[in-house]
C-alpha cells in the first residue's frame, strides 16, 4: 500500500473511532441522568458540552495547524478524547461530566479538523467526492454503532466509557505512523485581525458551501433530540422511535459513497440541488404520512438516502470553490456551521414542538431544506465536474 493510501485509511480509521466514542456518549449520558432522577432540561443542557467545545476552539485552531503541520493536531486531538472518555468513571456529577464532554468536543473538533482539511489538500478534484464520502461513511457507521455500547452499563457503568477509551487510544497510535505534512501557507501576521480577514474571505469564496454542513446539524441532533419527544406526542412507541431513527442512518451510510462518487462525475452544485430538493419533498411527505408507520419508515429511509451525504458533500463542495492557501479556514467554518445547526436543532424544534399545534414536526426540517436548496440553486458560485479540472496532487 503506497503512503497516500496508507494515509487516508489511517485517517478515516481515526474518524471511525471517532464517531464510535460520539454515538456512545450521547444515549449512555442520557440514560445514566434519567436513571438518576435529572431533569430532562438539565439532561439536554449537558449534552449541548461538545458542540460549545467546538465553538470555543474554532477561532484558534488555524494557527496551530500551520505551524505543527496536521499530525501533531490529530495527535494533540486524539489524545484528549481517549483521557477524558477514561476519567468519566472517576466522578458522577453534572458538571465534571459537562466540562469532560466539552473537552471531548475540542478534541474532536482538532481530530477533525486536521483529518478533513489534510484530506482534502491531497485528494485530486477527481476523487475529492470519494475520498470525503468515505471520510463521512467511517464516522457514520461509528456513530451508528456507538450506542451498541450504551446497554454495557448494565454490567458495569464503567465498561463502555473503558472500551471507547482503549479504542480512542489505539486510533491514537495508529496516527504515529503517519509524516507530518503541512497545509499550503501564505505569509501573514498571526492577530485575531488576520483570522478574521481569513474568515471573510473564505466567507466571500464559498458562502454557500456552509449552509450544506449546517442544515446537516440541524438535521440530525433536532432529528435525534426533538423528534423522540414529538414521537411520543403523536403516539409512537419508544422501540419504533428507534427504528424511524435507524431506518434515516442506514439510508445514509448506504447512499453516502455513491453520492460522493456521482459529484465527481456531475459537480457537486448538481448534486447538493437535487438531494436538497428530494429532501423536502421527503421530510414534507412524512409529515402527512406519520399516521402510518411504514409509510414514515419509507419516508425517513429516503430522507437518509439523499440529505444523509449534505455535510461530506458541503465540504467537497467548499473545496471545489476555496483557493488552496484558504482552505484550513474553509474546513474551520464547515466545522463551526455544523456546530451551530447542531446547537438550534434541538433548541428550535423543542419551541416548534411546544408552541404550535396541528403542524408536524417534519416541517421545520423539510422549511429548512428547502431554504438552503434555493440558497445553492441561486447562488452565483458554481462548482465544475471533476474531470475538468486536474490542479490538485493526486491522491
Amino acid at each position: 500500500m503506497n503512503t497516500h493510501r496508507l494515509r487516508f485509511w489511517i485517517l478515516v480509521s481515526v474518524v471511525g473511532i471517532s464517531g464510535f466514542s460520539q454515538g456512545m456518549l450521547l444515549p449512555l449520558i442520557a440514560v445514566i441522568f434519567e436513571n438518576t432522577g435529572l431533569s430532562s432540561d438539565l439532561n439536554g443542557l449537558n449534552a449541548t458540552a461538545l458542540y460549545i467545545g467546538i465553538l470555543l476552539v474554532s477561532p484558534f485552531m488555524e494557527y496551530p495547524l500551520k505551524r505543527f503541520g496536521y499530525k501533531p493536531i490529530i495527535i494533540f486531538g486524539g489524545l484528549i478524547v481517549a483521557l477524558s472518555l477514561a476519567l468519566f468513571p472517576l466522578w458522577q456529577t453534572f458538571w465534571f461530566w459537562f466540562f469532560l464532554r466539552l473537552f471531548i468536543g475540542i478534541g474532536d473538533h482538532a481530530l477533525h479538523f486536521a483529518s478533513q482539511t489534510w484530506i482534502t489538500s491531497f485528494s485530486s478534484e477527481e476523487k475529492r467526492g470519494r475520498n470525503i464520502s468515505l471520510y463521512g461513511l467511517f464516522f457514520g457507521v461509528g456513530f451508528a454503532v456507538g450506542p451498541l455500547l450504551a446497554p454495557l452499563v448494565t454490567i458495569n457503568e464503567a465498561l463502555p466509557f473503558i472500551i471507547s477509551s482503549v479504542l480512542c487510544f489505539v486510533g491514537w497510535l495508529l496516527v504515529f505512523l503517519l509524516k507530518n505534512d503541512y497545509p499550503e501557507q501564505t505569509i501573514e501576521v498571526n492577530s485575531m485581525k488576520e483570522t478574521l480577514k481569513r474568515f471573510k474571505q473564505a466567507w466571500k469564496y464559498s458562502w454557500v458551501a456552509f449552509l450544506p454542513p449546517f442544515g446537516y446539524g440541524f438535521l440530525e441532533s433536532s432529528l435525534n433530540g426533538s423528534f423522540p419527544v414529538y414521537g411520543l406526542r403523536i403516539g409512537l412507541e419508544v422501540p419504533n422511535i428507534s427504528v424511524l431513527l435507524f431506518t434515516f442512518a442506514i439510508g445514509a451510510i448506504i447512499f453516502q459513497l455513491p453520492l460522493g462518487i456521482l459529484s465527481d462525475k456531475l459537480g457537486r452544485r448538481t448534486v447538493l440541488m437535487s438531494i436538497l430538493f428530494i429532501g423536502f419533498l421527503s421530510f414534507t411527505a412524512a409529515g402527512f404520512l406519520e399516521e402510518s408507520l411504514i409509510a414514515l419508515m419509507i419516508c425517513l429511509f429516503i430522507s437518509g438516502m439523499v440529505v444523509g451525504s449534505t455535510f461530506s458533500l458541503g465540504i467537497s463542495y467548499m473545496t471545489d470553490l476555496m483557493p488552496k492557501n484558504l482552505l484550513p479556514t474553509g474546513n474551520l467554518l464547515c466545522g463551526i456551521a455544523f456546530s451551530v445547526g447542531s446547537l438550534a436543532g434541538p433548541y428550535f424544534g423543542g419551541l416548534f414542538i411546544e408552541y404550535t399545534t396541528n403542524i408536524s414536526y417534519f416541517m421545520i426540517i423539510s422549511t429548512m431544506l428547502l431554504f438552503i436548496a434555493v440558497a445553492v440553486t441561486f447562488s452565483k458560485t458554481n462548482s465544475m465536474p471533476a474531470a475538468a479540472s486536474s490542479q490538485n496532487i493526486s491522491s
